[in-house]
């Protein structure tokens, strides 16, 4: 064993801090991965040598059933915030853009003079091409 997997054992032991195979995967698959290695060769060799050693050998409990909550989170965990905060400020833009345009469409429908009485107003809807008569002229 080097030099620094004994320091690194030592240290564990000391503060009674147990290995866990679950974490002797994740950092072998991260490093593995940091150093563009073939991940899955690298896995099926580390899950070789975890079977020789005593205190990995163990089978893996059965994992317990996952609901929506653990979907989602495993979900959120793999999103890249960066991206998503671009993408949400998109759509927010889009968002107020459309909802301006659908309410000046709404107010522009309306007819602002329909409240009055007919005598100081009528509709120019009725008249259909029509122009409303001149007054006369003065002589």
């Amino acid at each position: 064993m080097s030099a620094v997997a004994e320091q690194l054992r030592q240290g564990r032991e000391a503060q009674n801090i147990f290995p866990a195979a679950v974490y002797v995967r994740g950092f072998v698959r991260t490093y593995s991965t940091l150093l563009k290695l073939d991940v899955p060769q690298v896995m099926a060799s580390l899950e070789t040598e975890l079977r020789q050693n005593k205190r990995f050998s163990e089978a893996i409990p059965m994992q317990q059933r996952r609901g929506v909550l653990d979907f989602v989170m495993l979900q959120l965990s793999k999103l890249d915030w960066k991206t998503a905060a671009i993408a949400t400020a998109g759509a927010f833009v889009i968002l107020v853009i459309a909802s301006i345009y659908f309410v000046r469409r709404h107010y522009q429908s309306i007819d602002p003079l329909k409240d009055l009485k007919p005598g100081v107003y009528q509709s120019t809807q009725t008249l259909s091409g029509q122009t409303l008569p001149l007054p006369a002229p003065k002589k």
